[in-house]
């Protein structure tokens, strides 16, 4: 059990069925909305990837550090309303959006599902990896079987903080989040698909 931040396929995101973790519902009234703000609906959702390991095709990580420590993070580099952002969707889109759009249906966690925009996301986690000096170039990128999650779990983090220290290795759950937003809001916008809790 737990939280877990997976990609969505085309048939999940438009199928109707709740009950069997369909999104219908809640893409046709982002498709709705979008059109309201004069924008084209969100219709290229690619279809789930068979799973290869490794392949970064789709995206699966769990939620398991504690986040006291991001918070913190996000409330000594961003400001109030960007934190709200970042800590605050319940659904990611690879969209551009000037602001997140509330939706009054029930998301896995809330009475309503917040959509936010990866570019915007993206931003906000890649000024948080800057800040923390997060060795991007070394953290796993696919992230389709807890690779992210196991990293910073099993050992690997600590050894690469010993190696290559900074402040990313003062709190390791706190980079695990960093870590996790940047990859997804990355994996959302080089697959075109949605991201979600479950």
């Amino acid at each position: 059990m737990g939280i877990y931040l997976v990609s969505v396929g085309a048939q999940e995101w438009c199928d109707g069925d709740e009950d069997e973790g369909g999104k219908g519902a809640v893409a046709s009234a982002l498709d709705a909305e979008l059109r309201r703000r004069g924008l084209a609906p969100y219709e290229s959702v690619p279809e789930a990837a068979a799973f290869v390991r490794g392949s970064g095709l789709s995206f699966e990580e769990k939620l398991v550090p504690t986040m006291a420590g991001f918070a913190a993070l996000c409330r000594e580099h961003l400001a109030p309303r960007e934190t709200e952002l970042l800590l605050g969707w319940s659904v990611l889109v690879p969209l551009s959006l000037d602001e997140e759009i509330r939706l009054p249906l029930h998301s896995a966690y809330d009475d309503e599902t917040v959509i936010a925009g990866a570019p915007e996301i993206l931003a906000l986690a890649q000024r948080l990896a800057t800040a923390v000096g997060l060795p991007v170039d070394v953290i796993p990128e696919a992230c389709d079987n807890l690779d992210l999650t196991m990293w910073f779990l099993e050992g690997q983090a600590e050894e690469m903080a010993a190696a290559r220290p900074g402040p990313w290795g003062e709190d390791l759950d706190a980079a695990f989040y960093v870590a996790l937003f940047l990859r997804a809001a990355q994996h959302s916008l080089r697959r075109g698909c949605p991201m979600t809790y479950c």
